[in-house]
């Protein structure tokens, strides 16, 4: 599979800085699946967290569907993550 485009992501990365709820559940998208970039669940966690908080309701159901495939430490590492994103965003 092609590498997502480091312009592609950091568009997404720069709509997310920007609170975008689709950037933001985009880049769990793409974590998630390994579209272009190593599958990194914690990653994704951590995107589809901040787009959940947000509003959205199918990164809600993605963000509770991850965490069924991950140790709780590693959601504990997500969540860790998404609130030092938003205390810096």
């Amino acid at each position: 599979m092609a590498r997502v485009q480091m312009e592609t992501l950091e568009k997404f990365e720069l709509a997310a800085e920007g609170s975008s709820c689709d950037a933001l559940y985009d880049l769990g998208l793409i974590y998630s699946t390994g579209r272009g970039v190593e599958v990194d669940l914690v990653v994704a966690h951590k995107w589809f967290n901040l787009a959940a908080v947000r509003g959205s309701a199918a990164a809600k159901q993605c963000r509770a569907e991850l965490a069924l495939e991950m140790a709780p430490a590693e959601v504990a590492e997500a969540q860790r993550q998404a609130r030092e994103w938003l205390a810096a965003h």
